[in-house]
């Protein structure tokens, strides 16, 4: 029974001289089509198209012989070696690694890749990938059957961005193709494919020492009015207040939120921050255009979208956080109709409070209330400067409802 696998990574290039004795001893080749047709694969090795990875390692494991797996780039970065691996498979991995498929993708545009998101899209987890390109400047797709140029294309409907689409990278059908996304589901595309999503303002440049997003120039979060993305304004603006509300709606990368009645931008843009795509609506196309100015000062992406709620939430993606800043009961309820996993809402009554609750409430939410009361001081002397008193509710989708 075979217990030790060699998996050979394929980026079009020819074979190494390890990958082509591997190949030369194998008594079974698990692979794609254009895989299983290489000239090195033995004529006489029991071949399996390569679908479920899983069938394939119990095939692998009751195989008396010795076992090769071919796949593109390379597999141990997003790639077979993961599931091969699993302690039910009880399979030693030897791996032979080539060019990975990004890294092939980038070459092709030209363009340095260790400022990049790297994400994988499937039917489950599309709409997540989709929210990694609208937060983020640089964003390489791995698609797959479902879930490709022309769906991730749809799902930015009102989000700019230039694509950058790889088809069958190190084949004879290999094609490169550089377009607008909005141009991009009028076309069918071959898979497998890798797309660069390029777009928005991509800030400062990264130090060159740490992959993907660079850190926030400014340090910490809720951060003070002195600071470019610091509140001014009324109760809804106040420092503490803004830290409770992101810290029980803890946005993160792949998450949409919601910031309806953005005001200062302030909260849309310190969740942008935390890597997550921010849809912020108002009513007032100056703080539509406050809430811009504030995301390029921190050199962030996020959509503002000009409306009354709750009419023009009714156009808007699904979103996994709500902040609502105004609005009022209606607002609420058109929030938890769409099911996002936390809301948070302020209110400066008791009345007010006990509506938006039980709103909540009505909409499947476990409700937490508070009364929060901040008091700014002079260190001068240590008088009052100023005093907010406002109900923070935060309602999280219950698991029954």
């Amino acid at each position: 029974m075979a217990d030790r696998v060699t998996v050979i990574g394929w980026d079009g290039s020819p074979l190494t001289a390890a990958a082509r004795s591997a190949l030369a001893a194998a008594t079974l080749v698990a692979g794609a089509a254009h895989h299983l047709a290489l000239p090195e694969v033995p004529p006489a090795a029991e071949r399996i198209r390569l679908g479920s990875v899983d069938l394939a390692a119990r095939r692998i494991a009751g195989h008396r012989g010795t076992a090769v797996v071919l796949a593109d780039g390379d597999p141990g970065f997003f790639g077979v070696v993961r599931t091969l691996r699993a302690p039910e498979h009880g399979l030693e991995v030897e791996v032979v690694p080539a060019v990975t498929s990004v890294a092939a993708a980038f070459a092709r545009a030209g363009m340095p890749w260790d400022d990049a998101r790297i994400v994988v899209a499937h039917q489950r987890t599309l709409r997540r990938a989709v929210n990694v390109c609208r937060a983020h400047p640089k964003v390489a797709v791995l698609t797959s059957p479902g879930a490709g140029p022309a769906e991730l294309a749809l799902l930015l409907d009102g989000v700019h961005r230039t694509f950058v689409i790889c088809e069958e990278l190190g084949t004879d059908r290999e094609q490169v193709t550089v377009l607008t996304s909005d141009k991009a589901a009028d076309h069918a595309w071959r898979d497998p494919n890798v797309v660069i999503v390029i777009g928005g303002s991509a800030g400062a440049p990264p130090g060159g020492w740490l992959m993907g997003q660079e850190t926030p120039a400014v340090r910490g979060w809720a951060l003070p009015p002195d600071e470019p993305t610091g509140a001014r304004g009324g109760s809804g603006e106040d420092r503490t207040l803004r830290a409770a509300q992101l810290a029980r709606l803890g946005p993160r990368v792949g998450d949409l939120v919601w910031d309806i009645g953005c005001g200062s931008g302030a909260l849309s843009v310190e969740a942008a921050r935390f890597g997550a795509a921010v849809i912020a609506v108002d009513a007032d196309p100056q703080a539509c255009a406050r809430t811009e100015a504030a995301a390029r000062r921190q050199g962030v992406q996020l959509q503002a979208v000009r409306g009354r709620a709750p009419h023009v939430l009714e156009r808007l993606p699904e979103p996994d956080v709500v902040r609502i800043g105004g609005g009022g009961v209606p607002v609420v309820i058109a929030c938890t109709d769409r099911r996002p996993e936390r809301i948070v809402a302020h209110a400066s009554t008791r009345d007010e409070a006990e509506a938006i609750g039980a709103a909540l409430a009505d909409g499947g939410y476990t409700v937490e209330c508070a009364l929060l009361q901040s008091v700014g001081l002079d260190p001068d002397d240590w008088s009052e400067r100023d005093r907010t008193t406002v109900f923070l509710l935060a309602g999280r989708r219950s698991t029954s409802a």
